[in-house]
């Protein structure tokens, strides 16, 4: 299990283009911790996998090595937005329309779909 867990975290690290240091820097830990946990000679507390997840937005279950879906068993993925909250959030509503030319029609389109995509719904 060990082995699958460094496998993973170094494959991630790696995917992102990022140094074992950067990494250490990320999760809150040292350089040198990074390297034994993709050595198998380390595996890291609780905490630094949280971090680790978040930061790759991948499960807990993906880590440990329980499926091989990055998003885990009952990981139900869902972007956070800005939105969440209100679905006809006026203010929202109104920078929107400030950042789009009222006389486009390519704009009213791109607008709307903006719209639906921070409700969490789709037209497409």
């Amino acid at each position: 299990m060990k082995e699958l867990i460094a496998e993973r975290l170094k494959s991630l690290r790696l995917g992102a283009h990022l140094s074992q240091t950067k990494m250490a820097e990320i999760v809150g830990t040292q350089q040198s911790s990074i390297y034994r946990y993709e050595q198998g000679r380390a595996v890291p507390v609780p905490e630094i996998f949280v971090r680790y997840a978040d930061y790759f937005d991948v499960s807990m279950d993906y880590l440990y090595g329980r499926t091989n879906e990055p998003r885990g068993k009952l990981y139900e993925y869902k972007p956070k937005l800005f939105y969440d909250k209100a679905k006809d959030n006026k203010e929202m509503r109104e920078f929107i329309d400030m950042c789009f030319d009222p006389n486009s029609a390519v704009n009213e389109r791109l607008k709307e779909v903006l719209l639906n995509m921070m409700k969490g719904e789709s037209k497409e």
